[in-house]
């Protein structure tokens, strides 16, 4: 349970202002950081930080353990000698407002190549021992991933189920004969790997100095063409092809007519539940190193979990499967103590799943925009709250406050104006100051909602693959007049830090 009266903004990383075409780990972040100290925030609140493949979503990543190397900040990378300025002066001119990824790999791609090969001719013993220790301490997962994107590489991009069968199911000869083919190759995956953890818990151990506590987010299921699914086959429902049997997603509501097929492998819970149980204990622990609090996302799916076959086009076709319940939350306690997680319990939630949530204390999530359907009763009004739970103005999966407000119905715009006294003129602060003066422990708002921007902002729309997690705050955002006036709403409602 997090008892304390806070509250925070949502950014990914990605979305940070910068001059190469997207959001990094350097000196944007710490200026983030610092808005929020000026603004007396708690917390910062990220997207998964993975490597992103399938449509540049961060919930379809090449590992459940590894960080994105489009997060390392190149400027750093000079400041540290591992590349000349001169290269940087060389980059083109990138959109301010929207990342274009494959752009941005193609330039950043040889700096990070040129960075390698200076770490390599290297005689500094202790610049190698710190690799070699990053090494040592990531070996559950840092070998395979690497090895992974290596072979990716050399099969042209290739999903793993679709490499020659000898290295697809991980026969040892093939495996020593890829090793040693693609060690540099492999050494360089590696050495991504250490920058991004170097900067990253560079920015964490600042955030902590400013009294800031970083709430990351883990995504039940992972990627197919993953490392994950690759390393250890036999705990997905996979057959003797490799291919899924069944996949993830949700069934038909109110919002999308075919539900939504995710076509993410599910676990073998049952079947499998040791090995299971342990691959998450491992995953888990990454993210206990990384984050202060972890969003558990599709927290539903531990109860039951929607499985469609994989043949199907739609999510239609599914069934309800039970789940590991709470066998599994209380090996995870047992594990590792107190579980800092948020549950993320939106959308059709049984009783089963409420009980689930409330038998380990998990706060779970209230959306603003979700409350004001004025044709049924709902627990998202804040009348409605208990203290633990956190409330969010909207999510990354939302339209933004005023994208919402500006496309409602008229008897759901009327009842919110309503409800919140309100003219609408500045729709996103009354959303804003309504989630900060409820009981909820936690509030959260969207930086989009804080800046107040419409439907153009938004990060991602369910169900699309177009177009998403693009979206960039620009360097003037972060005003100090901002930070004043979110220090003053959270001074107002106990929610001030420091």
């Amino acid at each position: 349970m997090i008892t304390e009266r806070a509250g925070g903004v949502l950014l990914h990383p990605t979305s940070l202002p910068g001059k190469y075409g997207i959001g990094t780990l350097g000196e944007a972040a710490r200026d983030f950081i610092d808005f929020l100290s000026k603004a007396k925030q708690r917390y910062w609140q990220v997207l998964p930080l993975g490597p992103t493949g399938f449509a540049d979503s961060p919930y379809q990543c090449f590992s459940a353990h590894a960080g994105n190397p489009n997060m390392i900040d190149l400027d750093e990378l000079v400041t540290e000698k591992w590349l000349d300025p001169a290269v940087l002066l060389q980059s083109p001119r990138f959109n301010q407002d929207q990342v274009d990824f494959d752009r941005i790999q193609k330039f950043r791609t040889p700096l990070l190549k040129m960075a390698y090969q200076r770490f390599t001719e290297h005689r500094d013993p202790t610049v190698k021992l710190g690799f070699r220790n990053f090494l040592k301490e990531h070996y559950r997962w840092v070998n395979d991933y690497a090895l992974f994107q290596a072979i990716k590489s050399h099969f042209d991009g290739e999903p793993w189920y679709r490499w020659e069968k000898k290295i697809r199911e991980r026969e040892p000869e093939a495996m020593t004969y890829f090793q040693n083919l693609l060690r540099e190759e492999t050494d360089y995956h590696k050495f991504l790997q250490y920058l991004f953890f170097r900067q990253y818990f560079s920015i964490k151990s600042y955030a902590h100095k400013k009294s800031i506590r970083i709430i990351g987010d883990l995504p039940i299921y992972v990627a197919l063409d993953s490392a994950d699914t690759w390393a250890d086959p036999t705990i997905f429902e996979l057959d003797s092809a490799m291919c899924p049997q069944r996949v993830g997603g949700v069934p038909p509501d109110y919002f999308t007519e075919d539900g939504q097929l995710w076509g993410n492998p599910l676990f073998r819970w049952k079947e499998k539940q040791e090995e299971v149980f342990q691959w998450w204990a491992d995953r888990i622990e990454t993210n206990l190193n990384l984050f202060d609090i972890i969003r558990i996302d599709h927290f539903r799916g531990f109860e039951a979990f929607w499985a469609v076959p994989a043949t199907e086009t739609t999510a239609r076709d599914g069934e309800w499967v039970e789940g590991p319940g709470k066998d599994f939350f209380t090996y995870l306690t047992k594990k590792f103590g107190f579980l800092p997680f948020i549950a993320e319990d939106l959308g059709v939630i049984t009783p089963a799943v409420d009980e689930l949530r409330d038998a380990f204390i998990f706060p779970g999530m209230k959306v603003l925009s979700f409350a004001f359907d004025s044709s049924e009763a709902n627990n998202y009004l804040p009348y409605t709250y208990s203290k633990n739970c956190v409330v969010y103005t909207g999510t990354h999966d939302n339209d933004t406050t005023v994208g919402w407000f500006e496309s409602a119905s008229d008897d759901n715009r009327n009842y919110a104006l309503e409800y919140l006294n309100s003219s609408g003129a500045d729709i996103h602060w009354e959303m804003i100051r309504l989630a900060w003066s409820s009981v909820a422990n936690t509030a959260i708002v969207p930086v989009q909602d804080l800046l107040g921007l419409d439907s153009r902002a938004r990060m991602n729309i369910p169900g699309t693959i177009q177009n998403n997690w693009r979206w960039r705050a620009s360097r003037s955002c972060f005003t100090d007049k901002l930070a004043e006036r979110m220090a003053h709403l959270s001074i107002l409602y106990g929610r001030a830090n420091g």
